[in-house]
């Protein structure tokens, strides 16, 4: 099965974040992906939330999908 190349709800382009966010919190197998504002709606959370997320885990250094 080939990669999405845009959000399987909304279909906006895709950035890396959105795809390491959504594997972080989802799947790690995953194929198709939502946009974080997507994400954070299905979650109950903002896109802010999102973002302060994803850069914790590049500060922290303890995530691949975010080096």
């Amino acid at each position: 099965m080939p990669e999405a190349e845009g959000c399987f709800q909304c279909g906006a382009a895709l950035t890396w974040d959105d795809r390491a966010i959504y594997m972080k919190m989802i799947s790690r197998d995953a194929r198709q992906f939502l946009c974080m504002d997507c994400l954070a709606r299905g979650l109950g959370c903002t896109r802010q939330d999102l973002e302060k997320r994803v850069q914790y885990y590049r500060e922290s250094g303890n995530c691949t999908l975010f080096r």
